[in-house]
């Protein structure tokens, strides 16, 4: 058999170059090689307790692992061009550390179908808690930001329109709470992801007597899986996590639109920090918003990784498919990005320059206190459909003469409709409208400050 290879007694004859290179994994599944090994000293423990391994061959093969560990963590083992997956460079490694009598002894009661379900499992917890991490970071910048800006306020928006005033703090927390519901959907994958495979072995299990809990409880797994064939042949957690990745992606490509807008010549919102944009090969002028176009764009990559996975996994039938080698390049392209990307965006947001001069002077404009209008027409209890009518002949009035709401004089409100008074005026300020709207989940700025503090503890909480 070729070294690096773990099958090859019934061939004879090894594959084809070709085949070998559409078979061959090394050069994506090589950063699992550590959780293997930790795998591996879990599965010996577990031979040694079933009477399979004596204390001898148990001491040689931990101390093997151990130093194989060791090796690859210092880069002095890496994969060679014969070893077709992780697997078989590990096995390659050991036996040239301890000899094939001893080496060869591991593989007794596992297979790579468990193996790699587990590792892939083991990688993902870690990945994830790093994701989270970098959330709570990029969250924090958002409050950050929100709490130093309290009070100011902005045009809001609804069909890249303005709309009505609110507060940036009230904002720039509406995409925090997205990233937080992310924290709680990678909280609910761990709890999911903590049920190990090992034991399953092919697709039925082991008929050599070992212990899959014990094995699991050593990995810091809560339990073991309840059907061998579902824990060598489901990849839905690894799917789930991809969901998780592109919403993540989601979320940060809708603030880096609004960052890239905010950021235009045109609305002139926010200046970014010289050490979180690029210049222009030709235009010396230019500051552009790589950070947010890359967010951006990568949620089209990471939509797109989860689109392919799920697509391979379809039609799959029970249990293991070699189909299966193809669920992890996608996930760790996915984690992979926003583990370069998720610091930036925070980057980015922490160090922005706000200008609430430029949004205060925009937060009324486009008519955005007509809603106010009507709303104070319905506290003199008009009927809203009237009140909204009335409101509306207010913005045509205006229009025609060229002013704004707020330009309007007493005599003005008199000549739109017998039901308007002066009073309207004392509703025609943006402060006003801002702090008009307190319920819960409202831009005043007593509930953005609630708001804010929610969020805080929430995150703590997480």
């Amino acid at each position: 058999m070729t070294q690096g290879v773990l099958w090859g007694g019934r061939f004879a004859s090894g594959p084809t170059e070709v085949m070998f290179a559409l078979s061959k994994s090394t050069q994506f599944d090589w950063r699992l090689a550590l959780l293997d090994l930790r795998g591996s000293a879990a599965h010996a423990n577990a031979l040694h307790q079933a009477g399979l391994l004596t204390d001898d061959e148990w001491h040689a093969l931990t101390e093997g692992i151990s130093e194989l560990a060791r090796l690859v963590e210092a880069g002095d083992f890496t994969p060679s061009p014969t070893d077709e997956d992780v697997h078989g460079a590990l096995e390659r490694g050991l036996t040239d550390l301890l000899g094939p009598d001893v080496a060869g002894r591991l593989r007794a009661g596992r297979s790579r179908n468990d193996q790699i379900a587990t590792l892939i499992r083991m990688w993902l917890r870690e990945a994830l808690d790093a994701l989270s991490a970098d959330l709570r970071d990029l969250i924090r910048a958002l409050a950050d930001q929100a709490e130093a800006n309290l009070g100011v306020a902005m045009p809001g928006r609804t069909h890249m329109q303005s709309a009505q005033p609110i507060l940036l703090s009230h904002h720039l927390l509406a995409h925090a709470w997205p990233l937080v519901r992310d924290l709680d959907r990678i909280q609910g994958l761990q709890s999911r992801l903590s049920v190990s495979p090992y034991g399953s072995a092919a697709l039925g299990g082991t008929t050599l007597g070992l212990d899959p809990v014990a094995v699991a409880h050593e990995l810091g797994f809560s339990d073991c899986v309840e059907n061998s064939i579902d824990g060598t042949s489901s990849r839905d957690l690894v799917a789930e996590a991809a969901y998780i990745a592109a919403q993540v992606g989601v979320d940060l490509s809708r603030l880096a639109e609004d960052v890239i807008f905010w950021c235009t010549q045109e609305v002139s919102y926010a200046t970014l920090a010289d050490e979180w944009s690029t210049g222009s090969s030709i235009m010396p002028q230019k500051k552009n918003p790589d950070v947010a176009e890359l967010a951006r764009g990568k949620a089209g990559r990471l939509i797109g990784n989860l689109a392919g996975l799920m697509t391979t996994l379809k039609g799959l039938p029970l249990a293991y498919d070699r189909d299966l080698q193809e669920d992890k390049e996608p996930i760790f392209d996915s984690l992979d990005q926003l583990t370069v990307l998720i610091p930036a965006m925070a980057g980015m947001v922490g160090t922005l320059r706000f200008h609430p001069e430029r949004m205060e002077t925009q937060a009324g404009a486009g008519f955005a206190l007509a809603t106010d209008v009507a709303d104070a027409l319905v506290r003199r209890h008009v009927p809203f459909a009237r009140a909204h009518e009335i409101a509306g002949e207010a913005v045509r009035y205006c229009e025609a003469r060229g002013i704004d709401l707020t330009d309007l004089t007493a005599d003005q409100v008199g000549e739109i409709s017998g039901e308007l008074d002066e009073s309207v005026l004392s509703v025609l300020t943006v402060h006003g409208a801002v702090e008009a709207r307190n319920g819960k989940g409202g831009t005043a700025t007593p509930r953005v400050r609630e708001q804010l503090e929610r969020l805080r503890t929430s995150l703590a909480n997480r």
